[in-house]
């Protein structure tokens, strides 16, 4: 019998989960689920965090010191940049579009704005507070950020990918500048043998992935429904027409934008493309985190896709961490959302304000669940909007989060194409491993 693909594993654990979260909340089984069915979607979590660091660092490092010299490297990275930057203007300029043409702040009443905000002041204040620490640190913070003073520390925490990947480039650029490659012949062997047992790993904890799902979904579907699921409901009505635009504006980004990008750029079939990346997409959407997703998109990118190793290796562990597409869609259209709901109107150059704070946030915006969030408080502050205005969103932010990151992982995956194209690194008939 044909063992069921990997995909529709994941969509079964996904709609299990959701009918059980549905059943759950209604029939008073919260504690329950907290206790008995939450744990095993924190453990499948748990083991794709343990896996992101330690393959973002042989892979990398497997990668580059593949290249035949650092001219490959550069010219590399400026396409991947150049690329990243060039769809997250697009994404932002897509949700502005979006959300001037729809205008789902008009839809909201006076008093039900002043009773979001009274009910969510105390996460709105927690989110102020830490974008005001991301906005009192230094214009250079950045870079500054991205240089460990100690690996082990920084391996040590999946928030610090981009040291991580800084050393990674170090130490495999070394590799390739050493004079005589046969004294570092063994340690290229020993990280070319490390990458295909990290890739093993990887497919073994892909076996837990129906049931880790199963449970991500049974919780958030109680955690939103509370203790109340019909005045949840009420609430996701009265935000409906903002979810909606947000969809609408991901979905531009996902079915026209990036199968444009590769049609153009990369030669590359569209439902060849899904079919491959499907369940990266299914995990980005359960897990709401794209360096969680990571093991399983560069697995997907480099055995269905055809990208090599050395592309894949460079180009996604860099994308989850500075590309973040589907943020920044959500991010345009939250803030022109909060500011229609308090009756402002932000004209072009508040718009335009909005597409560069939005961009250049996407680069410091963590790859975890929630983090876009803390950088909408940073544009917000950009144009002048309330930000005790987050408050009205708080409802549906995470399953927006969940569409948001599904984007954002698509995002990468698409450049990691077109890169491997240019590069003449893509295989068009990859051989499955």
């Amino acid at each position: 019998m044909k063992k069921l693909a990997l995909h529709w594993q994941i969509l079964i654990g996904m709609f299990l989960g959701i009918i059980y979260g549905l059943l759950a909340s209604n029939a008073g089984l919260q504690a329950f689920t907290s206790d008995w069915i939450s744990p095993f979607g924190t453990i499948f979590i748990n083991m794709l965090k343990m896996i992101a660091v330690p393959l973002v660092l042989i892979s990398l490092i497997n990668g580059v010191s593949g290249l035949k010299d650092i001219s490959q490297l550069s010219s590399m990275g400026g396409k991947t940049i150049g690329i990243y930057l060039v769809t997250t203007v697009i994404a932002v300029s897509i949700g502005l579009v979006a959300v001037n043409l729809i205008q789902p702040g008009k839809s909201f009443s006076k008093e039900t704005r002043d009773q979001m905000v009274v009910e969510n002041q105390q996460k709105a204040s927690q989110v102020e507070q830490s974008a005001n620490a991301q906005k009192e640190s230094g214009p250079l913070q950045f870079l500054v950020d991205m240089v460990p003073s100690n690996i082990f520390d920084s391996a040590s925490d999946n928030g610090n990918m981009l040291q991580v990947i800084f050393f990674a480039l170090l130490f495999g650029i070394a590799l390739i500048m050493v004079p005589d490659p046969t004294k570092v012949e063994g340690i290229k062997n020993f990280f070319d043998g490390a990458n295909e047992v990290i890739l093993k790993m990887v497919d073994i904890i892909m076996l837990y992935a129906p049931i880790g799902v199963f449970a991500l979904l049974g919780n958030i579907m109680v955690d939103l429904a509370g203790d109340n699921p019909a005045a949840a409901a009420e609430i996701l009505k009265g935000l409906a027409v903002y979810a909606i635009t947000v969809i609408i504006g991901l979905a531009v980004m996902i079915f026209a934008v990036y199968p444009l990008f590769l049609k153009f750029y990369a030669k590359f079939s569209y439902r060849k493309f899904f079919e491959g990346l499907a369940p990266a997409q299914l995990l980005a959407f359960s897990t709401s985190s794209s360096a969680a997703t990571l093991p399983l998109t560069m697995e997907r990118c480099e055995e269905k896709l055809g990208v090599s190793n050395k592309v894949a290796s460079f180009v996604l562990p860099l994308g989850a961490t500075i590309n973040m597409d589907g943020t920044s869609c959500y991010q345009a259209i939250a803030a022109v959302f909060i500011a229609q709901v308090y009756g402002m109107d932000l004209g072009l150059s508040a718009q335009l304000t909005i597409v560069m704070t939005a961009t250049l946030a996407s680069i410091g915006s963590a790859a975890v669940p929630g983090a876009g969030i803390i950088m909408l408080a940073i544009v917000l502050g950009a144009v002048g909007v309330p930000l005790e205005g987050i408050s009205l969103i708080f409802a549906v932010d995470r399953p927006l989060d969940m569409c948001r990151t599904v984007v954002n992982v698509t995002g990468d995956a698409t450049v990691a194409t077109i890169v491997a194209y240019t590069e003449g690194e893509l295989n068009p008939n990859p051989i499955e491993k």
